[in-house]
Parts: C-alpha cells; structure tokens; sequence
C-alpha cells in the first residue's frame, strides 16, 4: 500500500547510542543522505570503532555533518543542550539485554525508563515533535499466540522488558499531553555487522558466528527448538526512517513490530551458519553444538505480525535471512583486535 511520507529534504537529527550496533547504521545510513546528525552516546557500551567505520564508509565530506556528544542520557542537562537545533530523534541508548536487567534491575529502570523520560523532556524543550524510539519484542512476555500482534503484550518477564513497555506508556502519555508524534519500534531479533559478540550478555547471532570462525563449539541454552523472529539491521534502519518521516497526526502514538515476519529455530539457525561458514574455517564444518540450561526470562518461541507497520509505515522486511547472515559473517571475518580491519581506533 501507499503511505504518506514527508521528504526527508535536509534535517538535523539527534541519535542517541549512536556508536553502538544500530545507532550506528543510523548514522552511516543518514549521513549517506547528507543529513547532519547530532551522535549522543556514553560509551558505556557503544564503540568509537563503529564511528571510525562509519567515517571511512561515507567519505570526510559528511563526515564533516557528524558531531558526537558524550553524555548520558540519565544527564537531563546533558541530553537537552545535545538536543538543541535538531528535528527529529532516533533513540537508541538503553542497556539492552534481559539476563543484564534481571541483575541489574535499577539500573536498567534508571537507563532504559528514566532515560527515555528524559529524551521526552529534551524534545518538548526544543520543541522537537517526532520522536522514534527502540522498544522491544520483549513487552510481549509469555504470550504464546503466534504470530505476535501489537495488541497481546503484557505478561512481561524481565526488568528489560518492564521497562521497555513502560516507555511506551510514557511516549503515549507525552503525545497525548504535548501534541508530539512518537513511533516505537518494538525490534524483534536485530543481527548484523558492528553487533558486539563478546560478554555473558551477547546475542546469539554474533556470539556463534565468533564461536564457528575461531573453531570453538557453539552453545545452545535450551534444546534448540526455541523459535527467534531474525531481523537485519538495514531492515531496522529503514523502519526508522520511515518512521521518521511518515505522516501522523499530532498526538499519534504507535507501537509498531520490526522483524523478519518468520520463525526460525536455533537448530536451523545454526546449520544455516555452519554452511556458510565453511568457506572462513578451513577445516569444514564446526563442532556440533553443546546444550545449555535455559536463561532466566527468556521466551520460547516468537515470530512478528509486521502487518501493522506495513499498514502505518509501508515496512516489511526485505533482507533475505541467508543472504543477510552471509554478509554478517563476512563482516565478522574481516573482524580483528575489536575492530575491523584497517579501522584505526582513534577519536571521531
């Protein structure tokens, strides 16, 4: 169907998490279309070798339209001045990771629910009136009617995931009350290049690609029938944009599904990444997988209804699964000392 989009003509953008996994796709994305971009990121987890790579894909001449600010967005002060002059914001931030929240529950409200609260209050400062944000499959808990549609979320199981439905309030509540414009991406399975593949907290995609490239055995927490909804990250930048520039009404509020629209088991997954990997480990076909306990606050099974942001945005995803894993391993092989080959680790 036909949606209605404003021109994405010559804005200011404000990212937030800009050097990590998707805020940096953002940006890359944004200043390839000669956009100016405002990075906002503490470095608590996003890398300086993300925006390094970012430079050196689109050149120094838009480059020169990229400012980065560290700051956090617990920092009103700090993420209102980083606001100023901008149009419209991307956030990213939050500490991601639901075994991380259920350690770490106060930190996570503190981040990922004080710090949204806080982007809100930083664009009715400046007046800014679309805001997208990263919410996340998670809202939708223990519910088992698949595909997952927008209206079944509830029955949270994490800290993580408390917090990202309570986002979604608050954004309804500022709408409501402001007349502002916010869309939440509620992201499924996200996987790509630049994903960060170490630590206890790493998401599968790239924590079994690290595994098959350097020849260890890959482990799998449960018996590998679990189901995952996978997304690549250029489907995910371009349902921010079009988040971004569709038209709404003001005082619209939306919470919409991004991922691939198919269910997938780990089993499959990994022989999917065992075959391609073939061709980046000499000696064949890694080890077959190890079994794990299940992690706390981990779902099942989970696969996206997308039908609702084709409706309201025109997204569907386009990235084919293999192909897409395919490019992520090649990114992942190119991959040395933390960054990728040839990347220096200087300042932005």
């Amino acid at each position: 169907m036909s949606v209605k989009k404003k021109s994405i003509g010559s804005r200011r953008w404000l990212v937030t998490g800009a050097a990590g996994f998707i805020g940096s796709h953002l940006v890359e994305e944004l200043l390839g279309q000669g956009q100016h971009v405002v990075g906002f990121d503490n470095l608590s987890t996003g890398k300086l070798s993300n925006l390094n790579e970012v430079r050196s894909l689109v050149g120094e001449e838009r480059w020169g339209r990229f400012k980065l600010v560290e700051g956090n967005v617990e920092d009103l002060h700090a993420i209102t001045l980083a606001a100023g002059g901008c149009h419209v914001i991307l956030h990213e931030a939050a500490l991601g990771s639901v075994p991380l929240s259920i350690e770490k529950p106060l930190q996570t409200h503190a981040s990922n629910a004080t710090g949204f609260v806080h982007v809100l209050e930083a664009a009715r400062e400046h007046g800014i009136r679309r805001v997208v944000y990263a919410s996340s499959s998670a809202v939708y808990g223990n519910n088992t009617e698949l595909p997952l549609r927008e209206q079944s979320a509830g029955g949270v199981l994490s800290p993580y995931a408390a917090s990202k439905l309570v986002d979604e309030i608050y954004a309804r509540a500022y709408a409501s009350s402001y007349g502002m414009e916010m869309v939440g991406l509620r992201y499924f399975n996200v996987f790509g290049p630049r994903q960060d593949p170490n630590g206890a907290y790493a998401a599968v995609i790239p924590r079994w690609i690290q595994a098959i490239l350097s020849g260890k055995k890959v482990v799998i927490n449960g018996n590998g029938n679990n189901t995952r909804d996978f997304c690549f990250v250029k489907d995910v930048v371009r349902a921010n944009l079009l988040a971004a520039t569709a038209i709404l009404e003001p005082g619209t509020s939306l919470a919409l599904n991004v991922g691939g629209g198919r269910a997938t088991c780990l089993l499959d997954l990994f022989d999917i990444l065992a075959k391609l990997g073939t061709r980046y480990v000499p000696t064949g076909n890694p080890h077959r997988p190890t079994f794990g306990p299940v992690r706390s606050g981990d779902i099942l099974h989970s696969t996206a209804d997308v039908g609702a942001a084709d409706k309201a945005l025109g997204y569907h995803a386009e990235c084919p699964l293999e192909e897409s894993l395919q490019k992520t391993l090649e990114w992942f092989s190119q991959f040395k000392n933390g960054k990728p080959a040839g990347t220096e680790a200087e300042s932005p």
